[in-house]
Parts: structure tokens; C-alpha cells; sequence
């Protein structure tokens, strides 16, 4: 029998971690809308993996990680993005595609990073930041 799941509204969470990464991607589903993206699904899960944005241009779907930290060292978000998350993505990516994908569509994965704090928060987008060797 599957655990109960209960729902914590936001406001509720104890994490200011969890709270500080909502927020980044919130932002970074503002950036991504700005630059003519549509959001197609936002903390997707499957398969014990989650994607946090799933972006559509066109006929490119951009599955996007976020990072989000108040001060970091150099490269230090992307650091955070190694090869064992990046096969969960890849593997959370794959289920999103067979329930939503279309023939059409090409994929790739993308980063989105947003760093600092208040106005002084800065946000980059590495495109297609990695590829999934089969």
C-alpha cells in the first residue's frame, strides 16, 4: 500500500531552502515566458524524478533545471547538476515525453540558474546544457 501524500501549503514550509528554490523558479518561469516560452509543466514527477520546468518554443521542448542560491561560488550551481541527477531528468524527461510528447518535437535540457538576492538577483540560462548518451 502506497504512503499517504499530504498537501503543505507554501506558507507552511519549514525549508527556507524549499521556499528559496520556489522562488528561483518562479522566476525562471517569468524569464523563460518573457523570452516567448510556454510553460508547459512546472515540478513534473515521474518515476521518483522530478523535472522542474518543462518549456515549449516552437517544436523545441526545453526541459529546465533551476538553481537558485543567494551567494554562490563560481560555476558552483551547475557544479550542483552532476551525472547521476542528470540521468534522473533525463529519465523524468523520457516519461513527459511519452505521456505529452509530440512527433514533431525536438528536446533538450537547459539550466537556468538565478543567483543573488533581492534586485540584485541575476538570472543566466545555459542552453542545452548537457546531452544523455544512450
Amino acid at each position: 500500500m502506497s504512503p499517504t501524500r499530504y498537501f503543505v501549503p507554501v506558507s507552511e514550509w519549514s525549508d527556507p531552502r524549499h521556499v528559496l528554490g520556489l522562488s528561483g523558479e518562479h522566476l525562471a518561469m517569468a524569464y523563460l515566458t518573457a523570452c516567448g516560452w510556454a510553460v508547459e509543466s512546472h515540478r513534473f514527477r515521474c518515476a521518483g524524478h522530478d523535472l522542474d520546468i518543462v518549456a515549449r518554443k516552437d517544436r523545441t521542448v526545453a526541459f529546465v533545471e533551476v538553481k537558485t542560491r543567494k551567494n554562490p561560488a563560481p560555476d558552483e550551481p551547475l557544479a550542483a547538476i552532476h551525472f547521476r541527477k542528470q540521468r534522473g531528468i533525463a529519465r523524468a524527461a523520457e516519461c513527459w515525453r511519452l505521456r505529452f510528447g509530440r512527433r514533431e518535437d525536438g528536446y533538450r535540457f537547459d539550466v537556468i540558474t538565478v543567483t543573488g538576492q533581492g534586485a540584485d538577483r541575476c538570472i543566466e540560462h545555459l542552453t542545452d546544457a548537457w546531452r544523455i548518451n544512450r
